[in-house]
């Protein structure tokens, strides 16, 4: 037998985790294993494909990032190619991709991304590759699974921000507005905020009115609290307003969301006449070692996956239902995002506790 493993998408802290728990639970199995470079781009000359034994898995549990390199520009359906006159243009090179598959005689693939590489292997699953999704983000938006590994790092370096940010905000009594990722979901500005004492928390789930914002900021200063923290998820979107987005974005690639704790900064200092600053976290989130949460759920989720490859299980991902690691179909993929319901117990207890969620 011999299985691959690849990572695409955004890296998320546990990455090395889930590579470690696919190496080594195949080779306990006595099958050979190999590892993508750089998402699919390995199978398509982007990058290689080498072999991983257990020298090359030491020591990389605590480590964040991915050993194996990524891209979020990777779609072999979309393949951004540069033309003679300087063009960009998308090409379907997932004939190329399974030819190559075919060749290096993989047996199966255990593919880590978010919900872009999963409907990707969704639709190679179709063309007959054998292929086991394991869910990866820090937005913990994908459907199907109760939490992804990477999201509990990135609340945790959020929240630390915020605290850090607390002592500044007083001292000269300011706004501090902090922007988040989390995509159209609002799970880490949630959770994060209301960890790290946030007056208002504004999420792609809630539309903002920016006129309540305010009065929270202007009801602390008469109650003497001459300072507020604003947490804004990327996606927080204000009431008869448009999501903001980054300027540009990358051949092969999507718009990317990014500017609203800067706009809703600006808009507070000129309603409040308060003194206003904005802070934007971005990759941050991304970096540093797994918690231990992500380190379990990391090595928790590439043993499952291997457990689905040893009963040829094909064209699953593998889920945290509760407690337990389930096999579930591709399909539980498709369609929305798995946002912040809201009659979410920590959505609750941030209204009880007085936080402002702009509506």
């Amino acid at each position: 037998m011999r299985v691959a493993v690849s990572t695409g998408g955004g890296d998320a802290p546990g990455l090395n985790a889930v590579i470690r728990a696919v190496v080594l639970g195949s080779l306990n199995r006595g099958w050979e294993v190999l590892g993508i470079r750089r998402g699919f781009g390995g199978l398509l000359g982007d990058a290689r494909v080498v072999e991983m034994n257990r020298d090359a898995v030491r020591g990389i549990t605590h480590r964040g990032g991915t050993i194996l390199g990524t891209t979020n520009r990777g779609n072999p359906f979309r393949w951004p190619t540069l033309l003679t006159d300087g063009t960009w243009v998308e090409e379907d090179r997932s004939p190329e991709l399974i030819s190559t598959f075919g060749a290096l005689g993989i047996d199966a693939l255990v593919a880590v991304g978010g919900d872009g590489t999963l409907r990707i292997v969704r639709a190679l699953c179709e063309r007959g590759l054998p292929i086991v999704g394991v869910p990866k983000t820090i937005d913990n938006d994908v459907a199907g699974t109760d939490y992804t590994f990477g999201f509990d790092t990135a609340v945790q370096t959020a929240t630390e921000a915020l605290d850090k940010l607390h002592s500044t905000a007083e001292s000269h009594e300011r706004v501090m507005v902090v922007e988040v990722m989390g995509r159209t979901a609002g799970w880490i500005a949630l959770t994060a905020g209301l960890a790290g004492g946030a007056d208002v928390i504004l999420l792609p789930e809630i539309p903002f009115d920016i006129d309540k914002v305010c009065n929270k900021v202007r009801e602390r200063e008469a109650m003497g609290r001459h300072f507020s923290i604003v947490v804004a998820a990327e996606g927080a979107t204000p009431r008869d307003g448009e999501s903001v987005f980054q300027d540009g974005a990358a051949p092969g690639g999507d718009a990317r969301l990014g500017g609203i704790g800067a706009r809703v900064a600006d808009a507070i200092a000129v309603r409040t006449g308060k003194e206003t600053r904005s802070i934007t976290l971005g990759h941050l989130q991304r970096g540093g070692s797994p918690t231990t949460r992500d380190r379990l759920l990391g090595l928790r989720f590439g043993a499952a996956a291997v457990r689905a490859v040893a009963t040829k299980n094909f064209g699953v991902m593998i889920a945290l239902d509760g407690v337990d690691m389930k096999e579930i179909s591709l399909d539980a993929v498709e369609g929305e995002p798995r946002l912040v319901s809201l009659d979410s117990e920590t959505l609750l207890a941030a209204r009880e506790i007085g936080v402002t969620l702009g509506d």
